[in-house]
């Protein structure tokens, strides 16, 4: 239902305009009987007269013309009039019609999203830590809602089901071909190894209390403690400098013997039965149900345990982990043209697939509104929404009415 202020104002505005457009038309039919009284003794008044002859038949006809949209005029129940009334389903069935075949096609949802770049907005406002911040408050607070009801063997069961029988039945080889492929892609192997290097050197240090005490056990008793020093010294030295020496240089052979190591694993992942067999045995050991099981459980309680920690934490100024994972992810999103251009691909056509099984809908969701509405109240409404503008065309059709009828009048006299 409209508002109903607004539903005053728009028909004092509407009662305005009638009375402009009537009194218009009630001047030119003044104008009409005193020029054509006075037209024999002064000629030039048949301009006048003729002019508003004209202005009130244009005037009349334009009346008539909007107010058989409505209703009969002057109540006399002329055919082809009141014709919102009288047509308000079919015009509801058309309405439906053209709203599902004209804002509802492929062509102009695919250009309006596409317009949008709804992903590139998204990946936007997610690099904002406080909006980040937001988002990551409200998935935590929905899926803690979610955990509290929802019962852990049911959990167990779906993540068993939608997760870990998919993967018993995928052959895990050519998986792990394409993942090893993925990587040496751009040198991201290398990438990887320097970062293995880097904690490597950092565990050594940080344990070289406990390699010295490791040598020192090892080393026969009667082995002087200066000697276990020194061999510490060799192999703590050798190591960080065999590190150093390869996160230093690019050509290092223990790169190239990584190269060839990541390709050999590639090649026999994709040919070799024998190690296509011993990845399908482990895939099955690490798998079985009493492992998947344990896992899921594992894997809940620990979903669960962040949860809490990140609901908790809600009020707190630094970001949580969510967060800061979620602004991150659109920030790298916005360096990547065409994962956003993906990103729009798969957004537009999960648009495109629901509204084309249920544009039909939308169409029978119109029809049947208006259909339901009361005739009366149906013409009422609309009236009040493009009325006070159709009494324009009354009044541009008594001036037009008129500029035509002294157009005529002054070409019969002339010729």
């Amino acid at each position: 239902m409209q508002d109903i202020s607004n539903a005053e104002e728009r028909q004092r505005n509407l009662d305005r305009m009638k009375m402009r457009a009537t009194g218009l038309l009630v001047l030119m039919g003044i104008v009409f009987i005193v020029a054509r009284a006075y037209e024999v003794q002064y000629p030039w008044l048949g301009y006048v007269r003729a002019t508003a002859e004209a202005s009130m038949v244009g005037g009349i006809a334009d009346w008539f013309a909007i107010t058989a949209l409505f209703r009969h005029p002057l109540n006399i129940p002329i055919p082809h009039t009141a014709i919102i009334p009288n047509r308000k389903d079919r015009i509801g069935r058309s309405l439906g019609n053209f709203v599902q075949n004209n804002f509802l096609s492929p062509e102009v949802l695919t250009t309006k999203l596409r317009a949008a770049q709804i992903s590139r907005r998204a990946a936007e406002w997610l690099s904002a830590p406080e909006h980040a911040r937001t988002a990551a408050q409200y998935i935590t607070s929905v899926l803690r809602g979610a955990g509290n009801v929802v019962r852990d063997e049911d959990v167990h069961a779906l993540l068993d089901r939608t997760v870990v029988e998919p993967l018993r039945q995928m052959p895990i080889a050519p998986v792990l071909a394409k993942g090893l492929g993925l990587l040496t892609v751009d040198d991201r192997h290398q990438q990887l190894l320097d970062r293995v290097i880097q904690g490597l050197s950092r565990l050594v240090a940080e344990n070289e209390a406990l390699i010295r005490d490791r040598i020192a056990q090892e080393s026969p008793w009667w082995v002087p403690k200066v000697v276990d020093d020194r061999i510490h010294q060799k192999v703590l030295g050798g190591i960080e400098r065999t590190l150093f020496e390869v996160a230093e240089d690019p050509d290092h052979p223990l790169r190239h013997q990584f190269d060839e190591l990541l390709a050999d694993w590639i090649v026999q992942l994709q040919e070799s039965p024998e190690v296509i067999a011993r990845a399908e045995a482990i895939k099955h050991q690490v798998l079985d149900p009493d492992t998947s099981g344990r896992l899921a459980a594992s894997i809940w309680s620990e979903l669960k345990e962040i949860l809490g920690r990140q609901t908790s934490g809600s009020n707190d100024s630094a970001p949580g982990a969510v967060a800061r994972g979620l602004s991150a992810l659109g920030a790298a999103a916005l360096e990547d043209d065409a994962l956003l251009e993906k990103v729009d691909g798969w957004v537009i056509g999960a648009v495109l697939r629901v509204v084309e099984q249920h544009r039909g809908e939308v169409g029978q969701l119109i029809a049947q509104t208006v259909s339901s509405w009361d005739p009366a109240e149906t013409s009422r409404r609309i009236e009040l929404l493009v009325g006070r503008d159709l009494q324009f065309i009354r009044i541009n059709g008594t001036l037009v009415g008129g500029l035509v009828g002294l157009l005529i009048y002054t070409a019969t006299q002339l010729f």
